[in-house]
């Protein structure tokens, strides 16, 4: 567990306590706050209070005294209409973060110098976060790896300086995550998604943008309309970026040919990697995933050989392009965690028809 120690002596709100709230509290708690929680469900609410987090209805809390409110990414922030917490809040002037607030100000008071990869996009998130986490383990660095892949991230171990962290972000998180900080921030596509919770396209990228504009380095696919203009925005900004594509030889950057995974640098290409024979990664899509995952973990000081070893022992995810089993000729593959058609389009391309 990471103490959030930010808060010391401190009365915190928080609403939301699903594993990843109730993780968050007890982050809390142990950081030496005094947290009041509450969520919708009642049987949510009768485990916390069992797990000893102290319970109490948000609506006849006394809001001026907390120092924080800290909200489960599941609830809306901002669309269709703020959460009635989130009014609340914001008329005490009480701030509305999240966990991986958190864990950001945690890692900057205690252990700056902790090399923290963090990903988002639109899809291939998932895959991304544990290809790199597999390679830096792989590799033999000590390595953290939660957020939205499952892991609640106050449940990691406490940042040191040698401790790599590498953290998938949602949306819904990064809106939450007002200092977010990566050494290294992923952005690896962007196609409508959640619109629902952000209103529109533009509001949804500003969100995913705010990643890899607090990043020391800027890793942006650039396949994709937004992702382009987002790199460009970064780089007259004076931020350090990297783009990459898995269809285009860029001119400076990291592309894919095939299965060769190139660096371009002023238009002279050479290869830092290959996907041939690793079947969990394969596709087009994975190129890209691949792409990010390597330039990260060259960021964080990884040699190319370390990252080659780590690329061909993955085991990839469970119903991501997942090799399920054959009969005769035919090869099932579980890739049900497509959730929409722009993430199942590049799975189907992968293969022959």
């Amino acid at each position: 567990m990471i103490p959030a120690a930010s808060f010391s002596g401190k009365r915190v709100s928080l609403f939301g306590l699903g594993g990843s709230g109730i993780a968050t509290a007890h982050a809390l708690i142990a950081g030496g706050a005094e947290v009041l929680a509450w969520d919708d469900n009642p049987e949510s609410v009768a485990k916390a209070a069992a797990a000893g987090i102290a319970t109490g209805d948000l609506r006849a809390a006394d809001w001026p005294r907390f120092a924080a409110f800290v909200l489960s990414p599941g609830v809306p922030l901002t669309h269709p209409k703020p959460h009635w917490t989130v009014e609340l809040a914001r008329g005490a002037g009480v701030e509305v973060i999240g966990d991986i607030e958190l864990f950001c100000r945690e890692r900057i008071a205690h252990a700056p110098a902790a090399p923290f990869i963090a990903i988002t996009g639109t899809n291939g998130k998932s895959t991304t976060t544990a290809l790199t986490a597999h390679i830096l383990k792989s590799a033999g660095r000590d390595t953290q790896m939660g957020g939205n892949i499952g892991r609640a991230i106050m449940t990691l171990d406490p940042p040191e300086p040698k401790r790599h962290y590498v953290v998938e972000c949602s949306s819904y998180q990064i809106d939450l995550a007002p200092s977010i900080n990566p050494t290294a921030g992923i952005l690896l596509n962007l196609t409508p998604d959640h619109l629902d919770r952000h209103g529109t396209m533009a509001h949804y990228a500003s969100i995913k943008e705010r990643l890899v504009a607090g990043s020391d380095t800027a890793i942006v696919g650039v396949d994709d309309s937004w992702g382009a203009q987002i790199a460009d925005r970064l780089e007259r900004a004076g931020r350090q970026v990297t783009r990459i594509s898995k269809r285009l030889p860029l001119t400076d950057g990291y592309f894919a040919d095939g299965t060769n995974l190139m660096e371009a640098v002023h238009g002279r290409y050479s290869r830092v990697a290959f996907l041939e024979g690793i079947g969990s990664l394969r596709g087009q899509h994975n190129a890209q995933n691949a792409l990010a995952a390597v330039v990260a973990c060259l960021k964080v000081g990884l040699e190319l050989g370390e990252i080659q070893a780590g690329l061909e022992s993955f085991p990839g995810l469970a119903h991501r392009m997942e090799q399920v089993g054959r009969k005769g000729h035919v090869l099932f593959v579980n890739d049900s965690k497509a959730t929409n058609a722009d993430a199942a389009a590049p799975a189907l391309s992968s293969f022959p028809s």
